[in-house]
Parts: structure tokens; sequence; C-alpha cells
């Protein structure tokens, strides 16, 4: 399944005014057979330091799962526009979740970093799932994750 994603991380261009250009960044995480229900997940970048830079897709349709997605959802709490465009279904068992977004190549082997949150109706969460610099190097590898995933990949075009 593939969603495009018109998504400059406005909030990432703010810290990084200079950050004209832009390109394509296709994101795959294929989920285990883990034996529950459909996983919700953030997908989001933060700076060299940590810091929220932006949402780049949440899987799962319910604000009220939300919670369980904690990192994600405290990084990104003073975000008012985090969801907008970039929320979809929730992802299935045995899966994959690809999106495609437009990323300023600014933030490309600057230190800024893609996480993954995961949680599962009934299980447990997992915050931190994935965690990949955003860096030319790891394009293309794939990244086991901790629990859900597993196999996270990204490529830039």
């Amino acid at each position: 399944m593939s969603r495009p994603l018109l998504t400059t991380l406005a909030a990432a261009c703010a810290l990084l005014p200079v950050a004209a250009h832009s390109r394509p960044i296709t994101i795959a995480a294929t989920l285990k057979n883990y034996g529950g229900d459909g996983a919700y997940l953030a997908v989001y970048l933060t700076d060299a330091r940590g810091a929220y830079a932006g949402t780049l897709w949440v899987a799962g349709g319910k604000a009220k799962y939300y919670q369980h997605l904690s990192d994600w959802n405290r990084l990104s709490a003073g975000d008012g526009k985090r969801l907008q465009g970039v929320t979809g279904a929730s992802v299935g068992q045995g899966r994959t979740l690809k999106v495609t977004a437009d990323l300023a190549d600014a933030l490309i082997n600057a230190g800024y970093e893609i996480r993954v949150d995961a949680a599962v109706e009934d299980m447990r969460d997992s915050p931190a799932e994935i965690r990949v610099p955003l860096s030319s190097d790891n394009a293309g590898k794939p990244h086991a994750g901790r629990q859900y995933i597993q196999s996270f990949s990204f490529q830039l075009q």
C-alpha cells in the first residue's frame, strides 16, 4: 500500500530556513506475525538533540490510542499540525506499510533520526521500536525492530 505524503516538514524547515530543495523518501515497515490486532505506528523525525522535528506518517485512525505511541505523543504534543494529511489505517500483522514523503535535503546526513513508535491493542507498547539515523549510508538497508517490526527501511530518491 503506497500513499503519497505531501509534507515538507514545516517544523524542520523552520529550524533550517535554507532548506529549499527536497526529495522523496519512501519508508517501508514490515510487521512480524505477532498474534494480535492491527498495529498503530508513528513515523517521525528528531534532530541531533532528540527534539521532535516532524511527523512523516501515523498508521491508525483512532486518536484515543495515540497516547500509546508514547514517545511520539510526548515529543509532538506542541505541534498542532502533526496529523495534517499524515494518517491512515492501522497495519495488520505480517503486512507492510509503505509511504512516501517529501523531505528537505538539508535534513539528510545532518544528525536527524527516523523513529517509529508502535502499539497494539491488548499488547505491550513499543516506544522507539525503530531508531535509524537519516543518512545516505542507511538508505536501502533493512533495520530490525524491537518487538513488532520485522524489517524497516527507507529509500532516498
